[in-house]
């Protein structure tokens, strides 16, 4: 079975995405371990079997779920991980 840890900081109130991506992998990957727990400030941080495929706190980034979903495939099938793929960003313009 294939482990997924996220590390989210919950005084920015990332438990939310953390929860998304839960739901999405449940929905994609039945049978997938997904483990949210609360970490360092600013984190999102994601394990595969113990391995990091995203650090928030290197890329400022949420990660793309389908590139982790990627990621927990090639795991299932013993091949290393990829570098997962980040969310886009919103800009947001102040004028």
């Amino acid at each position: 079975m294939v482990k997924v840890d996220v590390e989210y900081c919950g005084k920015c109130n990332f438990e939310w995405q953390c929860k998304m991506l839960q739901n999405f992998l449940q929905e994609q990957k039945p049978g997938t371990d997904i483990v949210c727990h609360k970490g360092r400030q600013g984190s999102f941080e994601v394990k595969i079997n113990d391995e990091l495929v995203h650090s928030k706190l290197k890329s400022l980034a949420f990660p793309d779920h389908q590139s982790v979903l990627e990621n927990v495939k090639r795991a299932e099938l013993g091949q290393p991980m990829e570098k997962t793929k980040e969310q886009p960003i919103d800009n947001c313009i102040i004028m």
